[in-house]
């Protein structure tokens, strides 16, 4: 029982009425802000998601020469034996200073090869038989990029020459250069010349490896970042006195 006196006594009790309790509403941020905030703090490095660049629908004027950044998947190393099974292309213009100007045309596209892709190139290229199935790549498409082009580019030139060449006229007569080995990217703080390891640094990312992804990364790990690049590639015959 409680005594009369403990009737009048308040009573305490310990938290807060629904009155003092502060209602706590979610601060709305933009990607862009989450970016800038996490970068600021110095503890985190933001890589972005490579997508393609516009094509341009009015080429500049002021970049008169054409180029071709391009990549292939085959089914092996051995260019007299092994087929394409992928071509990958960007088309784009320049100056003879080098300076990069407008993407005119990408194209990519998927080839049946005469025997059966083996599992190893599956597995790196994620390209499946059931993919190329009655896939042949586009000529026609591919002639209108190629045929203009003055200079031809691939990351590893030596293995995607001998593989186009073959493949069609369009690709033989033309300057070949190569971005992996013409390119001094140790002079730029780089250790080593994978176009996923550029394009990190470059601030990028990608999904797979099939050949416009490379030619995407190949574009993005350099041109859009370093303007010096371009010139190295350069036959003598196109660059400016």
């Amino acid at each position: 029982m409680f005594s009369e006196q403990s009737a009048r006594d308040p009573m305490v009790t310990s938290g807060t009425s629904k009155s003092d309790k502060v209602e706590k509403h979610p601060i709305p941020i933009s990607e862009e802000d989450m970016v800038r905030h996490l970068a600021e703090t110095g503890r985190y490095r933001i890589l972005t998601k490579l997508v393609p660049r516009t094509v341009a629908p009015n080429p500049r004027p002021e970049f008169p020469l054409k180029g071709i950044i391009l990549d292939t998947e085959t089914t092996g190393l051995n260019a007299r034996k092994d087929e394409i099974i992928e071509i990958g292309v960007i088309a784009f213009t320049f100056d003879a200073a080098g300076r990069i100007g407008d993407v005119t045309g990408i194209y990519g596209g998927l080839q049946q090869p005469s025997v059966s892709i083996p599992p190893e190139i599956t597995r790196l290229t994620g390209i499946t038989n059931n993919m190329v199935a009655g896939q042949s790549i586009d000529m026609a498409a591919l002639q209108m990029l190629i045929e203009p082009a003055d200079l031809l580019i691939a990351h590893n030139a030596g293995f995607d020459r001998p593989f186009c060449e073959p493949f069609s006229h369009l690709f033989s007569g033309k300057a070949w250069a190569c971005s992996n080995s013409e390119i001094d990217w140790s002079s730029r703080g780089y250790e080593g010349t994978k176009l996923g390891y550029l394009l990190g640094q470059a601030g990028y990312f990608h999904d797979g490896h099939r050949a416009v992804e490379t030619v995407l990364r190949s574009w993005r790990s350099w041109p859009a970042r370093w303007t010096d690049l371009l010139p190295p590639l350069l036959p003598s015959s196109m660059k400016q006195a």
